[in-house]
């Protein structure tokens, strides 16, 4: 397994050395022929075990893999006390985590899905099982962890969004949507087919763990209600959850120990029951 420390990394684990470790990562993916930088974060007896949880969370728009733990230092600690690895990939300055129907050389969520996860899998002592693994993310990743999540329920139990952008048709000029959709009048089905808010059609009751997060102040709230809204006239389980706060990372560096704690009782329960 080979990997260099960033500098912002190095930093964080001298601060934190008595959490968990972080490393920087370079991943391999054919799908779009180049190398892409992950986090990963173990907790500091990682040795000493045989396998555990893992959660992937996914950067907004514009970051990149090191905003995570740049937005919230106390992963490292999260990880010791919970006992579960962080996976923390690059999803490219504006990719919102979709193969690109306009760009063959954005292909983010096969990256992830067939590319990452079991690279990840291969190299570190995770649970190998759906069970065990969610996927989480701020702002445009959590429009992609909810869309990888959904459209890969094989590999994900579990998907949170925090400050997501839930229904992306309501930005047709926003964010260089443009640039990977078409404009909405020419392309108006890659703009269907791509937003969250009908992903959801593809889900029935019980079929994931979904937690769904937003501030009452952020320009993403209209759309989280509406998805929520969705997601109770078909009656799909899930947590949504209104926090005052709006879209920076003071909101999405606090709410995520609210989700990986969601995450943590989920694998619990999946441990306890088994046999």
């Amino acid at each position: 397994m080979k990997g260099s420390l960033t500098l912002t990394a190095c930093l964080l684990l001298t601060l934190c050395s008595f959490a968990g470790t972080v490393d920087t990562i370079s991943v391999f993916s054919n799908s779009m022929q180049k190398q892409v930088k992950a986090v990963v974060i173990r907790p500091s007896n990682y040795k000493k075990m045989t396998a555990m949880p893992v959660v992937y969370l996914l950067h907004g728009w514009s970051g990149n893999y090191a905003q995570w733990i740049q937005a919230s230092p106390q992963l490292p600690r999260l990880a010791d006390e919970m006992q579960m690895m962080f996976v923390c990939p690059d999803g490219g300055y504006d990719s919102w985590y979709f193969d690109a129907p306009l760009d063959s050389a954005v292909r983010y969520e096969t990256f992830i899905a067939r590319e990452l996860v079991p690279y990840i899998d291969k190299n570190y002592k995770t649970r190998n099982s759906r069970t065990f693994r969610a996927i989480a993310g701020l702002s445009m990743g959590g429009h992609g962890a909810m869309y990888i999540g959904i459209r890969n329920k094989e590999l994900f139990g579990s998907a949170g969004s925090m400050a997501g952008a839930m229904d992306i048709r309501q930005f047709p000029n926003g964010w260089d949507l443009k640039k990977r959709l078409g404009d909405t009048t020419c392309c108006k089905e890659n703009w269907e087919k791509h937003t969250v808010i009908n992903v959801v059609d593809q889900l029935k009751n019980g079929e994931m763990n979904l937690m769904i997060d937003c501030g009452v102040s952020d320009f993403f709230i209209k759309v989280n209600r509406l998805i929520h809204e969705k997601l109770l006239e078909k009656k799909i389980d899930h947590v949504y959850t209104e926090r005052p706060g709006g879209h920076n990372k003071e909101y999405w560096g606090n709410t995520v120990d609210y989700e990986l704690l969601f995450f943590r009782k989920l694998f619990d329960k999946a441990a306890a029951a088994k046999p």
